[in-house]
């Protein structure tokens, strides 16, 4: 049996390195493409560096992209790549455009030009849905997207059912819900509030700053979901899929459980709000429907919303400590 290949964009990041992994488990030939900076953090592919391919290439560059898709020869690509952060899309709509928007459109070319048989798999989000108007959200449900991320990446999902329609080839979106680990970047508020309720247990901060408590999302856990990446391109037909777990909670009771992980009851106490954090635009309310991704690919979250946030904040208690000599 041919052995399978396949090209990840983001490889460097928190869905990329747990993608990889998974992959590499499979028996799949894994390349990867990562931008060329001075020192690339790779420290989320510590384990597998060795054993993995690793591209330069961008977004932004065209010819980078055609090289690397000719190079991994890939009979699957996972596009994972993007300018991710909602908050930085505000202050850098153009890059966000460029990035996350029509760099799928390049890597779609490239595909189309190098690779025409690899399966596509394009990661939609779903900040595209917005200010939505039913709950939950599944896959008929309108786009409002309520930041220039959000906009983007509907620009990239209509450019994915584009190329299918129009060159038959196989791309599908998946389109999932917020999914966090102890790979989340701290600029991300699960991974800002699980690092700093560990810095607060640890007498090193007295306080986190966040923007808007109320704000409902359906939180995941990102091995559950690079799980549904890979079956979706398993399945016989191209199309689009919801990966969420059903259920939706708020900022705050993101804070109130990672504080009774730390042991704290009194949280109220270590928790600054500043509106200057909160989106100019902002999506209050997203909780997906999966039953399609369950129906037709066998594919389930498993973890639930206490036993994340009991990684997330249990990690970093362990990763403060071991930095203190503990």
């Amino acid at each position: 049996m041919e052995t399978r290949s396949a090209l990840i964009t983001g490889i460097t990041g928190q869905d990329g390195s747990y993608l990889a992994e998974l992959l590499l488990s499979k028996g799949y030939r894994v390349s990867g493409l990562v931008r060329r900076l001075s020192s690339p953090n790779m420290s989320h592919l510590a384990g597998i560096q060795g054993r993995i391919e690793i591209l330069d290439g961008d977004l932004m560059d065209q010819h980078s992209l055609n090289e690397a898709v000719r190079r991994s020869a890939p009979t699957e690509v996972y596009n994972l790549a993007a300018q991710s952060f909602v908050g930085t899309s505000f202050t850098q709509p153009v890059l966000t455009g460029e990035i996350t928007g029509l760099g799928v459109l390049r890597l779609l070319d490239a595909v189309r030009a190098e690779a025409p048989s690899a399966r596509f798999y394009q990661a939609s989000s779903s900040e595209m849905f917005g200010q939505v108007d039913r709950e939950p959200q599944d896959e008929s449900t309108p786009f409002h997207p309520r930041s220039p991320y959000g906009v983007a990446k509907v620009y990239a999902y209509w450019a994915c059912v584009n190329y299918r329609e129009a060159y038959s080839m196989y791309i599908s979106n998946g389109i999932t819900f917020n999914h966090e680990s102890t790979r989340r970047g701290v600029e991300f508020v699960t991974r800002k509030v699980s690092d700093g309720v560990a810095r607060i247990a640890a007498g090193q901060t007295d306080a986190i700053t966040l923007g808007n408590l109320d704000a409902k999302r359906d939180w995941g856990y990102a091995p559950d979901y690079v799980e549904l990446m890979w079956r979706v391109l398993q399945h016989a037909a191209p199309g689009e899929f919801v990966g969420a777990t059903g259920e939706s909670h708020t900022v705050r009771e993101f804070v109130q459980e990672a504080f009774a992980v730390a042991g704290i009851r009194d949280w109220e106490k270590y928790v600054r709000v500043d509106p200057k954090l909160n989106r100019p635009a902002e999506v209050y309310n997203l909780r997906g429907d999966a039953s399609k991704a369950k129906r037709e690919l066998g594919w389930e979250a498993k973890t639930r919303f206490k036993e994340l946030v009991r990684i997330m904040v249990s990690a970093d208690m362990d990763r403060v400590a071991k930095a203190a000599g503990r």
